[in-house]
């Protein structure tokens, strides 16, 4: 069963993107959640038009966000967390306050698009997150959590 995505759609695929799954997972969960639709050959057609029409909109966008990932790539990010006298953080960090610590230094970033690798930040020091900004540029965040 083919589909049109009309959502980003995490291991699945992107807005827009035509897509093979499988009936039931199409039929039972995409189509009534809304995140997808049936290729017809009418939608097929309306998916054409709206690709045609916004692929300039698409470079541009690819552009201003391989600018942006070679300024993140510069950039060390100081994320303050309450922490003891051994270094271990009381809680842990996540992408919450990495977005946080972005938008402070204005750069407007969803938390789902910024994946910590590695398991729970539970030490003070330096760390590496990846932070999607378009469908295939993927920058490298350094961060250094901080005693506060």
């Amino acid at each position: 069963m083919e589909v049109i995505l009309k959502t980003d759609v995490k291991g699945l695929g992107f807005k827009h993107d035509v897509v093979k799954v499988r009936p039931g997972y199409g039929r039972n969960f995409l189509i009534p959640r809304g995140t997808a639709i049936l290729a017809t050959e009418g939608s097929m057609k309306e998916l054409a038009e709206i690709k045609k029409q916004q692929s300039f909109k698409e470079e541009k966008s690819r552009k201003e966000a391989a600018a942006n990932a070679e300024k993140l790539a510069a950039l060390t990010i100081k994320v303050g967390a309450k922490a003891g006298e051994n270094g271990k953080i009381f809680g842990s960090v996540s992408n919450i306050q990495i977005a946080e610590a972005l938008k402070a230094l204005g750069f407007d970033i969803e938390r789902k698009n910024i994946e910590i690798s590695g398991e729970a930040i539970k030490q003070l020091g330096a760390y590496t997150a990846k932070v999607r900004l378009f469908k295939e540029v993927v920058a490298n965040v350094n961060f250094e959590v901080i005693a506060e």
